[in-house]
């Protein structure tokens, strides 16, 4: 019986893939296939996947731009109430986070993109409807902004997604550039929303949500176009299980805490910092003739931290994850101090000048603890041992998305804590100072773990 050799492209390779856009015959590491059709697919799907996600932490962010304008839409709301509004999308996407991590295994890349690209449209559509009626229920505001915490669960299966394209010499790059589309996100829909819904005179905010509706159509309808599912995405359980039971997955964690958990905390109440504590700051885009729009201002602080990740990568390398963390959350502790001395002195661009540099802290750290992560797992294994450098690559990557989700718990805890603070003292300086003292304990733990601990617990590695 003649057995017929499998053409070059048979049903299932990258160029023909099966119905569905599946690729069965799909090896990043194979240098020739690779060369040929494997790096224009990868980036194929990078771009689509870092246009998805962009949308993603657009819509996580939306009421962080939106809550500070409701008082001026009629609507009636506290201090306490402005924070949950501002805090619950961040509680509801750094839960997501997890399941999402699998979902691309389970369904496809392609087709999970298609799915949470659309999915973004109920967050944007209730919230469109919720704030054109002053007397809406507060309890079913909070539900439509916990909606939103539909784009933060993008950013694990994104990553997740990507990772499966791309060899490992060139993962970290093609991840850092998913990351840094994504945070650019927030930077943008606080550039662009408070804009839009001013346009032709009065306050729209039903815009906020409606501006993104045809875009997350358009990314659903590009990603089910051109976007490939892969047969080769397996989830690795036992790669989760096994960085679960390490401790240095809840130690880097934590740390990632204090850098990303500020990044995206520090990004959503900007914008209602600045309005609360400087109502007569204003900003107006004069060249174009549009009113005043005071909150534009808060976008430069996402997008500075969004720039300094790459930044922290890449000087980590050059020195170590560990120095370049320790001195990041030194930094954020004197930016949250210079914070505390602009509300004393009621100076606007001392506070907008601290927080800046806490973004950029924030961001910097965020490339350092990440560049830590495979070096950690890594440590102590020979050069020979082929299977534990394999498994020290699996935990690696579950210790990413672990900490990715427990991280963004942060963007939760830090509007709550100011909440608190503005409640109890009527001030945000008790806030700052637990900060200050956060970043501390990070800086402590960072030194005693990776940088005293490195002689005897990672054989000299550079962590």
């Amino acid at each position: 019986m003649a057995v017929t050799q499998q053409s070059e492209h048979a049903l299932g390779t990258i160029p023909n893939p099966r119905p569905g856009r599946w690729i069965d015959h799909y090896d990043p590491e194979d240098t020739a296939q690779w060369v040929s059709t494997g790096r224009p697919a990868a980036r194929r799907n990078l771009w689509l996947s870092i246009f998805a996600e962009f949308l993603g932490f657009s819509v996580w962010q939306l009421w962080t731009i939106v809550t500070p304008s409701l008082n001026a839409a009629s609507f009636d709301l506290t201090a306490d109430q402005q924070f949950w509004l501002i805090a619950i999308p961040n509680l509801v996407g750094a839960t997501l986070r997890f399941p999402y991590t699998f979902a691309v295994p389970r369904f496809g890349g392609r087709n999970w993109t298609v799915v949470s690209a659309l999915l973004l449209i109920v967050p944007c559509a209730g919230l469109a409807v919720v704030v054109q009626n002053p007397g809406t229920p507060f309890w079913l505001m909070v539900l439509v902004a916990a909606t939103a915490g539909v784009g933060g669960g993008n950013f694990a299966s994104s990553m997740a997604n990507i990772s499966f394209f791309f060899p490992e010499r060139e993962k970290g790059a093609a991840l850092g550039l998913n990351a840094a589309g994504g945070n650019l996100g927030v930077a943008v829909v606080q550039l662009v929303v408070p804009i839009v819904v001013v346009v032709g005179g009065g306050l729209a905010l039903e815009r906020a949500g409606l501006v993104i509706v045809p875009l997350a159509v358009l990314a659903a309808v590009l990603a089910w176009r051109s976007m490939d599912n892969l047969s080769a995405a397996r989830a690795d359980f036992a790669g989760y299980a096994a960085a679960a039971r390490n401790k240095h997955t809840w130690v880097i964690s934590f740390l990632y805490i204090g850098t990303f958990g500020s990044f995206i905390g520090y990004a959503g109440v900007f914008p209602t910092l600045i309005k609360s504590q400087f109502p007569e700051v204003s900003f107006t885009w004069g060249f174009i003739g549009l009113p005043a729009v005071p909150l534009t201002l808060a976008f430069i602080g996402a997008l500075v931290g969004s720039m300094a990740r790459p930044y922290g990568g890449r000087l980590s390398d050059r020195l170590s994850g560990a120095s370049v963390s320790i001195a990041a959350y030194a930094v954020m502790a004197l930016g949250a101090l210079g914070v505390i001395a602009a509300l004393g002195a009621g100076s606007f661009p001392l506070f907008f000048g601290s927080f800046l540099v806490l973004f950029v802290a924030s961001g910097m750290g965020n490339g350092s603890i990440y560049r830590m992560i495979p070096a950690v797992f890594r440590a102590g294994t020979a050069p020979g041992d082929g299977a534990a450098l394999t498994l020290a690559k699996r935990e690696a990557a579950a210790c990413i998305g672990i900490a990715a989700g427990i991280g963004a718990y942060g963007g939760f805890v830090i509007p709550r804590v100011f909440a608190t603070s503005i409640t109890s003292s009527g001030s945000l300086v008790p806030a700052l100072v637990a900060f200050i003292g956060f970043y501390a304990l990070c800086a402590v733990v960072t030194a005693a773990v990776y940088v005293r601990g490195r002689a005897t617990r990672f054989a000299g590695t550079a962590i």
